[in-house]
C-alpha cells in the first residue's frame, strides 16, 4: 500500500505541477495529426474487357499521398495505359483483362496513403475477380412430372456465373416464386406442378457480356396414373458458409408419389416457421437475414409412403471481425515502455497483425506482441513514433484501426492524454522539469548482486536531495546499444532495484536517476556490469515430436540438445491433458524416444522434455500438443425413450453416451429394430439426431429397439432391447382422456399395492398414467406409468400411516380427470413365526395329454387332513424345454388339483407350498411326470422337392418334423398327385419310417406337374398334411436311361419281369454282353408273352375248379381265425416266417417251391429275415397253397364287419425307392389274414368282412434257398388289420404301390371298390416297414398316376356294395385241385429251364 500510495503522490504531484506549468510548455506540445481513410476498397467482381473501380479515399488535415499496391507490391501507375489514379484516390482499370493464362488484373488491392514526415497508413485490402466467359457446365435435360409433383431443371455453371443466371419458359422469364424456385447453384425447381408449368424451358446467363443461352428443355407434366415411385433425391442440401446478414437457400428437392412430405430439423428440433425461416420450393428451407445463432446442422427428412430418407449439411455463419478495443494515440518519452491495445471479435476467431507507418511489425526483444493481440514496445526512442495500425481479418472480411505515437523530451511535461505504460514504466508518467530544485546524482551505485539472469544494484542518498520522498529510476540498456528500458523503486526511500529477465555472460549499462517533487534529477555515472556466465546445463532438446501409436499411447522422440557441459545422464518427459494443471513424469535414460501408455482415448496431451547433466536440470522444450487416435465408444446412448405415436410408427429418442465416453469424433447413431421379443431379423436405421421416427410398422405389434453410438472406429455397445407395441387402431387424441373407471389399493405396513382400470370410453388415446401419493395429500410424490400398465406397488412408506392417492390418464392433449383413493398403512408387528411345514407326498397323475392331477398331504393338518382354516396352497409347475422357461402357478384350498392346459408328451415337474395369513411353507420336493401322446398339430415343414441329378424321372422330397409332434414321430405319408384339385383318394401314397426326413420317388413322368403332400403320425394317429407343392419335372432325359426308367404296367396275377430282362448278361458268371444285343430284345419280348400266356392259363384253371363245400369250409375258417387273431394280437417273430410255395430265382429264373410253417401267435418284426437253413420251416405246404390263399381271399370278401382299419409298414432306412421282388405269404386255413391285401391295390372303397373284426399280423418269410442276399433285407413287410370304435375322421386312401416286382403266381390280385362314400377310423398303428433297394429290381408302373410304390399306412375303407360282394363269393366257390397245380407248375418250370438255355446260348 505504501508503494502504491508512493506512485499516486507523485502522480498528483506531476499533474498539479503541468497544471501551473501548462501555459509556459503547453505550446512546444505536437498535436496529434487526424489521418484516416473516409472511403476504403471492397471486393469486386469484374467482367472480362469492361472497366471497373477500386474505391479508396483518406482525409486529412496535411498533404496526403495516395498509392496503390497490388499482392502486396507498389503499382507504378505512371507506366501502365490501362490502370490510373482518380484524383480521390480510387483506381480505374479502363479494361479489365483475363484469359487462361493472363490474369493480370485479379489479386488483392490494398490502398496506402501517406503524410510526409508525420507517418503511413494502409487501408484494408480487397479482393478483385474476374468473371470468365459464360459457359455452361452441363444442359437442361427434358423431364416429365405428375401433377402435384417436383421436379427440378439443372442448369450448370461456375460459382462466379451463378448469380448472373435466369430461366426462360418459351421464350418469356419465370417468375421465381414461393413454388416455383432458383436454387443457389442455378437449377430450376417448380413443386406441386400442373399442366400450366408445361413448355420448354432455357437457362440465359445475361450480365456478363452477351448473353448465353442454354439448350432448350422440355418440362412435361402428366396426369396421375396410381402407380407409386420410389422416392428419389434430386438435391440435398450441402454445407455452406455466409456472412451475418445474408440470405441463404438450403435445397431439398425430393421426387416420388406419393407426394413425400419434408420435415426440417435444427440441432434436433423441429424447425419452426416465421418471418425469417420459410421453406419454399416443395421443401427448401429458406433463411433471410441470418443470425450468429442460425449456425448449426441442418437436416431435412422426407418421409414417403414407405421409405425415410434423411440429409444433413451444417450452415457458418461468418461474423466479421469487430474492434472491441482500438489503439489510441499515445505520448510517451524515451525509454519508456508503452502498449497499443487491439482487442477484436468474429467468428471465426480474427487473426491480428501490427504495421508501423504502412511496414509489419516483427516481434523482437523490444516489440512484442502480448496477450495475442496487444503490441508492447520497450524501451522507446525516438524513431519510433509514427503511425501504428492494427490489421485484422477472418474469412468474412478485414478491418484496420491506427494510432499516432508522439515521443515528448524529458524535460516537457505529458498532456492529459496519457499512454498506456507498463507498471513499471507507470510511475514515470507525468514527470517534468518545472521550477525549483531537484534532486543531485545518487551516490555510489554498485551491483551487489549479479547472477545469470539479474542483476541488484544499491546506491546511497544524493548529496542534494531538496525534499522528501524522494524515488528513483534505474535506466539500463545492452553494452554498445542506444535503446534505454527503465525500471521504477516499488516505494519511494527505497535505494534497491533488481533488473530481471536479463541475458547470461552479457554486459548492460546501468545509470540511476533521483526525483523529487519539482522533477527527475542528475543521472549518476554509467555502470557497466556483466551477468555471469549461466552452468553448463543442457540447452532444450531439438526437433521433439509426438505422434499418437493407437488410442492410449503416443511415441515422443527429439534429438540430443545441442548445448551442455558434460554427459546427458537422462531425461525427464513432463505430460498433462490439455486444460490440468497437474503434471506427470517419466524418466528415460539415454533414448531419445519413449512411448506413453495409458492416456486417455481421443485426449489432448502436452508433452515437453527436459535433459539433466551432472549440474542438474536443463532448459525444457516447448510444449507439444498430441491427441490420442480415435477409438469406438466404451458407453452406450443414454435414457432411451420409445412413444407410440399411432399404430404404424413409433419415436424413439436417446442422449449422447456419458462423457469421455465417446472415444471419437461422433459420426451417427445406429438404431436397429426388429418385430417381436426373441431373436429375429432387425433393421437398421443410421441417423446424427437424438430422436427418430421408425414409421411403415404393423398394427397391434410388439418391437424392440437399441440404439448405439458411432465413430470413424465402428460403433460402441448398444443399448439393452426396449420394446413397444403399437396401437391397434389409431385412437382418438384430439381429447384428453376420461377419469380411470376403478382404483384400488391394498395397503401393506411399508408399502401399498394400488391397481386400477382404464377409462371406460376406450375411443381416447391413452399415453399412460400419473400417479401422485402422499401423507394426507396425493402432490407430495408423482411418478409416470406406461399406458399397458394396471398396478404398481408404492414402497419406502410409513408404517400406520394415512396415504391419499390419485391417478389420472393423460396423452398429447394434456391429463384427464383424476381419481382418488386413501388407505393407510398397517403398523408394525411382530416378526412373523416360523415358517410353515411344506406339503409331503406330491404326486402327479398323468389324466390326458394336456391335464395332470397334483395331490400331496399337509402335515400341519390333523390326521383326518381335513381342512378347517384358511390356508391356501400354491402349485408352480413348469417344463424343462426350454431350460428358461417360467413357473406357471395355481392356488387352491384342497388338497389336490388339476391342472390342465399342459403340451402334449412333455414331462413337467410339480411343486407345492401351503400359506396361511401371512406364513408360508417352502417349496414341496418335487414331483415328475410327463404328458400322454396325442396326434400332431401340425404338418411337417420346409417340405421341398429336387429332381436327381442324371435321372429326371427320380426326385428326393426332404422335410423337417412338425412343430408340434405331441409325441414320438413314427411315420410319414407322402401324397403326390398332378392332380391338385383330386379326391384325397386319387393320389398316390408313399411312406416313410419316423426317423427319415428324406425319401425318393421314381418312374416319374417327364414334363409333368406334380404335387406333394406331407402327413405325419404317431403313436395316436395322423396329423394333417402340409400344404401341397408344386413340382414339374424335366421335359427330357439322358437316351441311355430311357429304356432302365420305364416301368411295366402289371396285371394282376401276373409276373414282373426281373429290372436286366430276361436272359441279361448281368449277374451271370461267365458271360458277357451288351444291352444293345438285338437278339436280347428279343428274347426279353418272348418272354414276356410266354409268361403272360402261363399266367392266363393258371387262372383260367384254378378258376373252373371250385365247389360249394370249399365255400363253407373257408367260412368256419374264417370264424377259426377270428378267434385265434384276437387272442394273439401283435405276437410273432421272424422264425415263423415261410416263404411262397413259388419262387421265381433271380439268377436263373426258376420256379423254386418254398415253405412256410404256420404259428399260432404271429408278431411284427422290423428285423432282417434270417437267411440260414435252420430259420426255414422243413414242413412243405405247397400242396394246398393255391387253395389255401384263395380260400383266403373269398373270405377276405365274404367277411361283413364295419371300418376295420390295414396298416402298411414303413421304411426304416430310406432306400432307393426301387422295390425288390418279394414272396406272397403262404395262408393256411389255421392263420388266414383276413385283414391282408395285397400291396397292389387302387383303395377307391371300403371292404367288409367278418373276420376284419379281429386284427392279425402276417408275418413275412424267409428267404428261399438261393435267393440273393441283398433280396433278404426286402423280406419285412407286414399287415395288421385292427378294428376299433366308431370313426371321427375320414383319413384318405391312396392308390398303393406294390411290395415286389415279381410275385407268386399263387395269388391273384384283389381290387376293392364301392360306390358307397368311405369312414375311417382317426388313427392308424405304427408297423415299422423295411424295405432296402435290390440291385437289378425295378418298381412296375401303373400308367401316370398309378404306379407302383412303396406301402404304406392306409384305413381299409368299409363295405363294398352288393354286386361286387357276389362276385367274390363266387370266387370263394373255387377250388384248386392240388395234383393239377403241381402239374402246371411242372410244366412252366420245363417251359422256364427251356428258356434259359435259349438265352445262354
Amino acid at each position: 500500500m505504501a508503494g502504491r500510495g508512493g506512485e499516486m503522490l507523485v502522480l498528483f504531484a506531476g499533474l498539479t505541477v503541468f497544471r501551473f506549468a501548462g501555459a509556459s510548455k503547453g505550446a512546444g506540445i505536437q498535436r496529434f495529426t487526424s489521418f484516416k481513410f473516409s472511403v476504403e476498397p471492397v471486393d469486386t467482381l469484374a467482367v472480362r474487357g469492361l472497366p471497373v473501380v477500386l474505391n479508396c479515399s483518406a482525409v486529412s488535415d496535411a498533404l496526403v499521398r495516395v498509392e496503390w499496391k497490388k499482392d502486396g507490391t507498389f503499382l507504378n501507375l505512371a507506366a501502365d495505359d490501362r490502370r490510373r489514379q482518380l484524383p480521390d484516390g480510387s483506381l480505374f482499370i479502363s479494361t479489365v483483362v483475363h484469359s487462361k493464362h493472363n490474369r493480370p488484373d485479379e489479386g488483392v488491392y490494398q490502398c496506402v496513403a501517406t503524410i510526409h514526415d508525420l507517418g503511413t497508413i494502409s487501408s484494408r485490402t480487397a479482393r478483385l475477380m474476374v468473371a470468365g466467359l459464360p459457359r455452361f457446365l452441363s444442359q437442361p435435360e427434358g423431364v416429365s412430372v405428375r401433377v402435384g409433383g417436383t421436379e427440378m431443371l439443372n442448369c450448370e455453371v461456375t460459382e462466379e456465373l451463378a448469380p448472373f443466371t435466369r430461366w426462360e419458359k418459351n421464350g418469356g422469364a419465370v417468375d421465381v416464386d414461393g413454388r416455383v424456385t432458383r436454387l443457389p447453384g442455378g437449377a430450376l425447381v417448380i413443386s406441386n406442378a400442373s399442366q400450366s408449368d408445361a413448355g420448354l424451358y432455357r437457362c440465359i446467363i445475361d450480365g456478363v457480356g452477351a448473353a448465353k443461352s442454354s439448350e432448350e428443355a422440355e418440362f412435361q407434366v402428366s396426369s396421375d396414373s396410381g402407380v407409386e415411385e420410389k422416392l428419389e433425391i434430386l438435391q440435398g442440401p450441402v454445407a455452406v458458409a455466409k456472412v451475418v446478414g445474408e440470405n441463404v437457400l438450403l435445397p431439398c428437392v425430393m421426387k416420388g408419389h406419393p407426394v413425400p412430405v419434408i420435415h426440417w430439423t435444427f440441432n434436433g428440433r423441429p424447425v419452426d416457421e416465421g418471418e425469417r425461416l420459410t421453406v419454399i420450393g416443395g421443401g427448401s428451407l429458406q433463411i433471410v437475414n441470418l443470425t450468429e445463432e442460425d449456425a448449426g446442422m441442418y437436416s431435412c427428412q422426407a418421409d414417403g409412403d414407405n421409405t425415410t430418407n434423411e440429409i444433413q449439411a451444417e450452415l457458418t455463419v461468418l461474423v466479421p471481425p469487430r474492434f472491441l478495443t482500438r489503439p489510441s494515440n499515445t505520448y510517451a518519452q524515451e525509454s519508456m515502455d508503452i502498449i497499443f491495445e487491439c482487442d477484436v471479435t468474429g467468428l471465426p476467431p480474427p487473426t491480428i497483425r501490427w504495421m508501423k507507418d504502412g511496414d509489419t511489425v516483427i516481434p523482437s526483444d523490444y516489440f512484442r506482441i502480448v496477450e495475442q493481440h496487444n503490441l508492447q514496445v520497450l524501451g522507446l526512442v525516438k524513431s519510433d513514433e509514427g503511425f501504428y495500425q492494427c490489421l485484422t481479418e477472418n474469412d468474412a472480411g478485414n478491418i484496420q484501426a491506427s494510432a499516432q505515437l508522439i515521443i515528448l523530451d524529458i524535460d516537457v511535461a505529458l498532456p492529459s492524454a496519457l499512454p498506456s505504460p507498463t507498471d513499471a514504466a507507470a510511475d514515470h508518467v507525468g514527470f517534468g522539469l518545472v521550477d525549483g530544485r531537484v534532486p543531485s546524482a545518487p551516490r555510489d551505485v554498485v551491483a551487489s548482486l549479479v547472477s545469470t539472469r539479474f542483476i541488484k544494484l544499491t546506491w546511497r542518498l544524493p548529496v542534494e536531495a531538496h525534499g522528501e520522498n524522494i524515488t528513483y529510476s534505474v535506466f539500463y540498456s545492452l553494452n554498445a546499444t542506444n535503446r534505454e528500458r527503465v525500471e521504477n523503486t516499488s516505494a519511494p526511500g527505497e535505494m534497491q532495484v533488481t533488473i530481471q529477465n536479463l541475458v547470461p555472460d552479457t554486459k548492460y549499462t546501468f545509470r540511476v536517476v533521483a526525483s523529487n517533487a519539482n522533477g527527475p534529477g542528475e543521472s549518476s555515472a554509467p555502470l557497466t556490469v556483466a551477468t555471469q556466465p549461466e552452468v553448463q546445463l543442457p540447452g532444450p532438446a531439438p526437433n521433439v515430436q509426438v505422434t499418437s501409436v493407437s488410442s492410449t499411447s503416443v511415441t515422443l522422440s527429439w534429438d540430443r540438445p545441442l548445448t551442455g557441459n558434460g554427459e546427458i545422464h537422462t531425461y525427464k518427459l513432463f505430460y498433462s491433458e490439455t486444460g490440468q494443471d497437474s503434471e506427470q513424469d517419466t524418466n528415460v535414460t539415454q533414448a531419445l524416444s519413449y512411448t506413453t501408455v495409458g492416456l486417455k482415448t481421443f485426449t489432448e496431451y502436452s508433452f515437453r522434455v527436459v535433459a539433466y547433466n551432472k549440474h542438474g536440470p536443463g532448459v525444457s522444450t516447448q510444449d507439444v500438443t498430441v491427441r490420442t487416435l480415435s477409438d469406438a465408444p466404451s458407453a452406450s446412448p443414454q435414457n432411451v425413450t420409445l412413444e407410440v405415436l399411432n399404430s404404424t410408427s413409433i419415436m424413439v429418442r436417446w442422449q449422447p453416451p456419458p462423457s469421455g465416453s465417446l472415444n471419437g469424433e461422433l459420426m451417427g447413431y445406429k438404431l436397429r429394430y426388429r418385430k417381436g421379443l426373441r431373436r429375429a431379423d432387425s433393421v437398421e436405421v443410421t441417423t446424427t439426431q437424438l430422436s427418430h421416427i421408425i414409421g411403415g410398422l404393423e398394427r397391434g405389434k410388439v418391437y424392440t429397439f437399441r440404439v448405439s453410438a458411432a465413430t470413424v472406429n465402428g460403433s460402441g455397445p448398444a443399448t439393452e432391447w426396449m420394446a413397444a407395441e403399437t396401437f391397434e387402431n389409431d385412437l382418438d387424441e384430439s381429447q384428453v382422456p376420461g377419469m380411470p373407471s376403478s382404483l384400488q389399493v391394498r395397503p401393506l405396513v411399508n408399502r401399498m399395492v394400488v391397481r386400477w382400470t382404464p377409462p371406460e370410453n376406450r375411443e381416447i388415446l391413452v399415453r399412460g398414467y400419473k400417479m401422485g401419493y402422499g401423507l394426507g395429500s396425493p402432490h407430495a410424490h408423482t411418478v409416470t406409468l406406461d399406458y399397458k400398465q394396471r398396478f404398481y406397488s408404492i414402497d419406502n412408506l410409513d408404517a400406520a400411516s394415512h396415504y391419499v392417492i390419485t391417478l389420472k390418464a393423460f396423452n398429447n392433449m394434456g391429463e384427464g380427470m383424476p381419481i382418488y383413493n386413501s388407505a393407510t398403512t398397517r403398523p408394525l408387528s411382530a416378526p412373523d413365526p416360523t415358517p410353515m411345514l411344506p406339503p409331503v407326498g406330491v404326486q402327479a397323475s398323468v389324466l390326458s395329454h394336456d391335464t395332470v392331477k397334483v395331490s400331496w398331504a399337509d402335515n400341519s393338518l390333523a390326521k383326518n387332513q381335513k381342512i378347517t382354516d384358511s390356508r391356501y396352497y400354491t402349485i408352480r409347475w413348469k417344463t424343462n424345454i426350454p431350460a428358461n422357461t417360467k413357473y406357471k402357478m395355481a392356488n387352491t384350498t384342497s388338497l389336490f388339483h388339476t391342472v390342465t392346459g399342459l403340451k402334449a408328451n412333455t414331462l413337467y415337474e410339480f411343486s407345492v407350498m401351503v400359506t396361511k395369513s401371512r406364513r408360508s411353507s417352502t417349496w414341496s420336493m418335487t414331483a415328475h411326470t410327463t404328458t400322454l401322446e396325442t396326434v400332431p398339430s401340425s404338418a411337417p415343414k420346409d417340405v421341398t422337392v429336387i429332381s436327381k441329378e442324371g435321372n429326371p424321372r427320380i426326385i428326393n422330397i426332404n422335410w423337417q418334423p412338425p412343430t408340434e409332434a405331441n409325441g414320438k414321430i413314427t411315420g410319414y405319408i407322402i401324397y403326390y398327385s398332378t392332380d391338385v384339385n383330386a379326391e384325397v383318394h386319387d393320389w398316390v401314397v408313399e411312406p416313410v419310417v419316423g426317423n427319415r426326413l428324406t425319401h425318393q420317388i421314381q418312374a416319374l413322368t417327364l414334363d409333368t406337374d406334380y404335387y406333394f403332400k406331407i402327413q405325419a403320425r404317431n403313436s395316436k394317429g395322423m396329423g394333417p398334411t402340409s400344404e401341397a407343392l408344386l413340382f414339374r419335372t424335366p421335359k427330357a432325359e439322358p437316351s441311355d436311361k430311357m429304356s432302365s426308367d420305364q416301368g411295366l404296367q402289371v396285371k394282376p396275377g401276373h409276373p414282373v419281369l426281373p429290372a436286366h430282362g430276361i436272359g441279361s448278361n448281368i449277374d451271370k458268371p461267365g458271360i458277357t454282353g451288351s444291352h444293345e444285343n438285338h437278339i436280347l430284345v428279343i428274347v426279353v419280348i418272348v418272354s414276356v408273352g410266354v409268361l403272360s400266356i402261363i399266367a392266363v392259363v393258371v387262372g383260367a384253371v384254378l378258376c373252373t375248379r371250385r365247389s360249394h363245400s370249399h365255400q363253407k369250409k373257408k367260412r368256419a375258417a374264417c370264424k377259426s381265425i377270428s378267434s385265434s387273431s384276437s387272442s394273439h394280437k401283435y405276437k410273432s417273430s421272424s422264425k415263423d416266417l415261410k416263404p411262397p410255395d413259388l419262387w421265381i430265382h433271380h439268377e436263373r429264373l426258376e420256379l423254386k417251391p418254398m415253405d412256410k410253417s404256420p404259428e399260432p401267435n404271429p408278431v411284427m418284426t422290423d428285423t432282417p429275415i434270417p437267411r440260414t437253413a435252420q430259420d426255414t420251416p422243413a414242413e412243405p405246404t405247397h400242396k394246398r397253397r393255391g387253395h389255401d390263399v384263395e380260400e383266403s381271399v373269398n373270405t377276405l370278401a365274404g367277411c361283413k364287419t364295419a371300418r376295420p382299419k390295414i396298416m402298411m409298414p414303413f421304411d426304416s432306412v430310406p432306400p432307393q425307392p426301387v422295390i425288390s421282388a418279394r414272396p406272397i405269404f403262404s395262408l393256411d386255413h389255421h392263420h388266414i389274414p383276413c385283414g391282408y391285401l395285397h400291396h397292389q391295390i387302387s383303395l377307391r372303397a371300403p371292404a367288409t368282412s367278418e373276420c376284419l373284426r379281429n386284427q392279425a399280423s402276417v408275418p413275412e418269410p424267409p428267404l428261399a434257398p438261393g435267393q440273393p442276399a441283398s433280396a433278404a433285407e426286402f423280406q419285412k413287410t407286414e399287415a395288421l388289420i385292427k378294428e376299433e370304435d366308431p370313426p371321427s375322421v375320414n383319413p384318405p386312401t391312396g392308390h398303393i404301390r406294390p411290395t415286389h416286382s415279381l410275385k407268386s403266381f399263387a395269388i391273384p390280385t384283389l381290387t376293392i371298390s364301392s360306390h358307397n362314400p368311405p369312414t375311417y377310423d382317426t388313427a392308424l398303428p405304427s408297423i415299422p416297414l423295411l424295405s432296402q433297394s435290390v440291385a437289378g429290381v425295378k418298381t412296375a408302373s401303373i400308367g401316370t398316376l398309378n404306379r407302383a410304390r412303396a406301402p404304406v399306412a392306409v384305413t381299409v375303407p368299409s363295405a363294398p356294395d352288393q354286386s361286387e360282394t357276389s362276385k367274390m363269393l363266387l370266387q370263394a366257390d373255387m377250388t384248386y385241385d392240388t395234383d393239377e397245380l403241381s402239374e402246371e407248375m411242372a410244366h412252366l418250370e420245363g417251359l422256364m429251364k427251356d428258356l434259359n438255355t435259349i438265352t445262354t446260348s
